[in-house]
């Protein structure tokens, strides 16, 4: 495994851990300043302030219990990589306390920065569950 496969393995992993954790102080370290979050059927969140925003009105919604999978890593050129996974488990509403299935598939664009810490510069993911009628 190369160094880079094994440090973005590594991050993706703290990244999965701050999810189930509800941990918005764990996610921000993992992002570069001008990090992307893009869920669907939302608007962008760009930077560290509207990433703090969006990942706590995540966490204040719903509960996360997901495993990801790493389908792939690969270096793109110096300092940049992407990673594709797999995520599923399970999401817990906090308003009603209804627990249903969670399944996504993943795409992290990542970047090292100028210490050599590779962090998420970019990350869209969309359901793989069937859509609900």
């Amino acid at each position: 495994m190369s160094a880079t496969t094994e440090a973005v393995t590594a991050l993706l992993a703290k990244y999965n851990e701050a999810l189930n954790a509800s941990s918005t102080e764990a996610v921000m370290p993992l992002y570069a300043d001008d990090g992307v979050f893009m869920p669907p059927y939302s608007q962008s969140a760009i930077g560290s302030t509207a990433l703090r925003r969006a990942y706590d009105a995540v966490f204040k919604t719903i509960m996360l219990n997901v495993k990801f999978t790493i389908a792939e890593i690969v270096e793109l050129g110096p300092g940049w990589a992407f990673a594709r996974t797999n995520s599923a488990g399970t999401t817990t509403d906090h308003a009603t306390g209804r627990k249903s299935a969670e399944g996504n598939q993943e795409l992290f664009i990542l970047r090292q920065d100028d210490d050599g810490a590779w962090k998420i510069a970019r990350y869209s993911f969309s359901s793989t569950n069937p859509q609900q009628h």
